[in-house]
């Protein structure tokens, strides 16, 4: 339990215990990992399918219900994506 308290000196020698407050971080590094992920993936499937089939496959997407054109919104090729794709075409085999 000594991690949540703070101890604290006073002036007259007092030592008084508190309790540590809480304070919430926001993962950053975690969203950061999970955005790199995120563009990998869709490097590599532009990199797989190829840039026109990837295309037709987020134009399908598109046509559906709200759930599959947010999903479009996601999977359309950004510079990012195209970076990255690129990338790994270097690495698959043709």
């Amino acid at each position: 339990m000594s991690n949540g308290v703070v101890r604290t000196v006073q002036s007259d020698g007092l030592i008084v215990a508190r309790p540590r407050l809480y304070k919430p971080r926001f993962p950053l590094k975690g969203l950061i990992v999970v955005l790199a992920l995120g563009f990998l993936l869709k490097g590599f499937l532009l990199a797989y399918l190829g840039a026109d089939n990837y295309a037709e496959r987020v134009a399908t997407l598109q046509s559906g219900s709200a759930i599959e054109q947010t999903g479009a919104w996601v999977m359309q090729a950004d510079p990012v994506t195209v970076l990255v794709a690129g990338g790994i075409q270097v690495i698959l085999p043709e």
